[in-house]
This record gives structure tokens, C-alpha cells and sequence, in this order.
């Protein structure tokens, strides 16, 4: 487990007890199948966040006075799929039960089982926004169910979900998305990428209480290159933006994830962008609070 004591003497971090916010920096890249790297996402935003600067001039505020607490980073690269996502199960509970907003800075999509696991213990209608560029829909890969591209079909088993931005899977994910009826709750990228008609319906089959979870690769390779698949015809930033934004002023946000951020040597921009946008999701979900604080 590193310790990032280094990190919260910036002063951007407060202790557990204060925080509105706990980041989980989980390091796990156990069934990734072709690039690897993704257990260094974590410590990479993080040290992206510390080069950032902290007022946001959208929401004229300086989003970290909600008070963000980071744990060490939690390294469970040496567990099966089944012990990493019970474990983060556990932490995620004990994070809820203290009243805290968790978000967990992946490491690979897997990672977000555990969370929506322990979540919806406390949230019933719970639904979950999955962006991405690939649909995660198999029902196992490479000969485990808690393969990173299983974890959608995991977690339509105990909740709904909303996808947006697909724009690859199998033909054996395409069944299934026509064999449950999930085509009305899918997003294609090829559909929404120039135009904002889309937001409404979204965020209308999503339910209450609301898991984010975001696969860097659902922006375009070319504002986010660093991740293990990246798939052309991507996001464009400000569109996610917006459309976060919009969600958040919505529906109850109750947690999220940035997940499959895989560093590339010497090129910091994606990391900054997974920082960037940590930073600003934080700020749509407490855009509320924070102004009446003011």
C-alpha cells in the first residue's frame, strides 16, 4: 500500500473526520487482457490533481472547501477478481455508513462491482450511469466472470443501468442487450457524439439515487489516448461536461468511479484530464452545498 502522505501536504486533503469526500485510490489490473498499466491510473491523477488549478471558473467556487479526504492507495493486484471485489465491497460499506461520498480512482473497470454492491445495501432504487466506449456486457472473458469486460452484465444482475457512449461489442453483447430489452437504455456513441437532444431521455431512465461509473475510453483517443482499448468516435469533453452537469442537478448523485486510466510515459495530459474531471464531477454534485456555504 503506497502512502500518500506526501500528496495531502498540498493542503487540498483534510482528515477522514472532516471530509464531506473519501477518494479511494484502487490499484488493480488483475484481468486485463491486452495493455497494461491501469494500476498506475490512480497515483498518476492524483498527482495530476495537486498541478491543477483549484477554483473552478464554471462554477466560480473552489470545489475541494467540501472537504476531500484521499486514502492511501488500497494495491489489490495480488487478489482473485472475486476476494479484490469483496474487499472493495467492505471498504465502500464502512465509507457509506459514515455518511461519506465515496470515489474510487481506478485500476480497472472490475473495481466498480464492489462499489455498486455496497451502494445499493443502502440506496434500494439504486441505477447506475456507466460512460464508456465498450458495453462491458459478456458474461465472462478469458475464463472469469469478473473479467473488466463482464462488469456491466455483473451489475445488471442486482441493478438497472443506463449506457452511454458505446460504440464496440460482440456479437454475443449485442444478443444480450436484444434478449433483456437493454437497446432503449444503450446510447450509442454514433448517435450522440454531435448533439445534445439525447440528455433528456438519459437521465430519464435513470432512477433516484444515482452510481456514476466512467471508463476514461469513452472520450475520443484523441483528448485521451491512455488508456487499454481506446476506441475511435469517442466524447468530446464538453459534451460529458454538460451532460454530468445536467445529471447531477437531477438526480441524487451518490458516488462515483474514473476507471482504466493507463499512464503513458512523458504525455500527462491524460491524467490531467481524468483529474480535471474528478474535480469538476465533484463540483456538480455539490454545487448546492457549497453555494449555500457561501
Amino acid at each position: 500500500m503506497k502512502n500518500f502522505d506526501s500528496f495531502r501536504i498540498s493542503g487540498c486533503f483534510v482528515d477522514y473526520s472532516r471530509a464531506e469526500v473519501v477518494i479511494l485510490p484502487i490499484s488493480y489490473e488483475r484481468t486485463v487482457t491486452w495493455k497494461k498499466g491501469t494500476s498506475k491510473g490512480p497515483e498518476a491523477i492524483i498527482e495530476a490533481f495537486l498541478n491543477m488549478e483549484l477554483y473552478d471558473d464554471e462554477l466560480d467556487m473552489n470545489t475541494h472547501e467540501v472537504g476531500l479526504c484521499l486514502f492511501d492507495r488500497i494495491n489489490l493486484n495480488n487478489k482473485e477478481p472475486e476476494e479484490a471485489i469483496s474487499e472493495i465491497e467492505k471498504i465502500m460499506g464502512d465509507i457509506i455508513r459514515d455518511d461519506k461520498f465515496p470515489i474510487i480512482l481506478g485500476g480497472e473497470h472490475s473495481v466498480s462491482i464492489g462499489a455498486v454492491k455496497a451502494l445499493k445495501d443502502r440506496y434500494v432504487e439504486l441505477s447506475v450511469l456507466q460512460l464508456d466506449a465498450h458495453a462491458d456486457l459478456r458474461e465472462e472473458y478469458y475464463g472469469s466472470m469478473y473479467n473488466h469486460a463482464c462488469v456491466m452484465s455483473r451489475i445488471r444482475e442486482f441493478t438497472d443501468a443506463v449506457q452511454v457512449g458505446i460504440r464496440s461489442l460482440s456479437n454475443d453483447e449485442m444478443r444480450i442487450i436484444r434478449d433483456g430489452n437493454y437497446e432503449d437504455k444503450i446510447f450509442w456513441a454514433r448517435d450522440i457524439y454531435n448533439n445534445r437532444k439525447w440528455f433528456e431521455s438519459a437521465i430519464n431512465k435513470l432512477s433516484g439515487d444515482v452510481y456514476i461509473t466512467i471508463d476514461l475510453d469513452v472520450f475520443d483517443p484523441s483528448i485521451m489516448p491512455a488508456t487499454g482499448t481506446p476506441e475511435p468516435g469517442g466524447m468530446d469533453w464538453y459534451l460529458i461536461m454538460e451532460f454530468l452537469r445536467e445529471v447531477c442537478g437531477k438526480r441524487n448523485i451518490v458516488g462515483f468511479d474514473i476507471v482504466e486510466l493507463s499512464p503513458l510515459n512523458e504525455y500527462y495530459a491524460s491524467n490531467f484530464l481524468a483529474a480535471k474531471l474528478m474535480y469538476k464531477l465533484v463540483g456538480y454534485v455539490f454545487l448546492k452545498s457549497l453555494r449555500n456555504a457561501k
